[in-house]
């Protein structure tokens, strides 16, 4: 066997312990607090495009279903409502996808939350914490609409479901049904879209159908849009922000339109996670929150292509 050995080589691996001093360094100047929230839960994430592995919990009289986190979201919105201020976590977390250039199934996450910060806020600061890890210099912003006039000619907020098919259809070559307009968009985003875009860049306000856990408002031109931000370097996906979602009637209405489309497409079903309901319900404040994964950010400061040479051990040889 000669696979035993690490796969980053020993200088990207001190890089790395260099990256997660300067980010905790970073948090610490700005009396950020440093947290940590469960890997195994009892919930999942319920959105349809994320991938949870299910662990059984043995005792002595009954075996549980358990969850490895997608993201320490929900427990730090918890924590959010309880009173803790800003925070911030570094840890693992779990998707169950394949392998990947750029998906290893088990990878590390930098999250944090800043209560009272706008979107913009938020953006300005992942900004600056990337400024401190690489030459980054001043990062250009686009909205969701203005990158697929540019690029594709129409605008995403307003195209009727007939029209995005025969584009995507044209632009891909896809035939047969099953896909929505969100998996059109999609699409066209990552074939289209991603591989035009600068080196580092913000995109900002996306479909409503794409809100996840964000808030829905009018842009400047009074369109609805969900106020959700991706910081994209080299054409890759590494942050993921929200202005959050803090009604939890309209929290509970999207888990639920979640389970029901989960449903439709033959996906593992989960139930809703009542405790961050409840915390929603106890008043959480109104906060902007982002997802960075740190693998990734390694990937843009370091120059290399694939996750495999930023990470110690991957899927194949852990």
């Amino acid at each position: 066997m000669t696979d035993w050995k690490p796969n980053a080589s020993l200088e990207v691996l001190r890089q790395r312990s260099e990256m997660l001093s300067t980010i905790r360094k970073f948090f610490a100047e700005r009396n950020v607090l440093e947290i940590e929230t469960p890997l195994l839960c009892r919930n999942a994430a319920t959105d349809v495009f994320i991938k949870s592995f299910e662990v059984s919990v043995t005792s002595k009289t009954t075996t549980e279903k358990r969850y490895l986190q997608t993201s320490p979201e929900y427990a730090m919105k918890r924590m959010l409502a309880a009173g803790s201020g800003p925070i911030f976590q570094i840890c693992k977390s779990f998707r169950a996808e394949e392998s990947s250039r750029l998906h290893n199934s088990e990878f590390t996450m930098l999250e944090w939350y800043r209560p009272a910060f706008s979107m913009f806020e938020l953006m300005d600061e992942v900004e600056l914490l990337v400024s401190c890890l690489c030459d980054a210099g001043s990062i250009p912003r686009f909205s969701y609409r203005e990158l697929f006039i540019k690029h594709l000619q129409f605008d995403p907020h307003i195209i009727s479901p007939t029209e995005l098919k025969n584009i995507a259809e044209k632009k891909m070559e896809l035939s047969g049904e099953g896909f929505s307009s969100t998996d059109y968009l999609q699409l066209l985003m990552d074939k289209c879209v991603e591989p035009l875009m600068p080196a580092m860049c913000f995109v900002f306000d996306y479909p409503v159908a794409q809100c996840a856990l964000s808030k829905i408002e009018e842009d400047d031109q009074g369109q609805a849009v969900a106020r959700r931000f991706e910081f994209y370097g080299q054409g890759m996906e590494i942050a993921n922000g929200y202005l959050e979602l803090t009604d939890s009637n309209e929290q509970r209405r999207r888990i639920e339109n979640d389970i029901e489309e989960r449903k439709q497409r033959g996906l593992a079903s989960y139930s809703i996670d009542e405790r961050l309901l409840a915390a929603l319900d106890s008043g959480l404040p109104t906060c902007s929150g982002v997802a960075l994964g740190i693998d990734r950010l390694l990937m843009l400061v370091t120059g290399n292509s694939s996750i495999d040479q930023v990470l110690s051990f991957t899927d194949t040889t852990a």
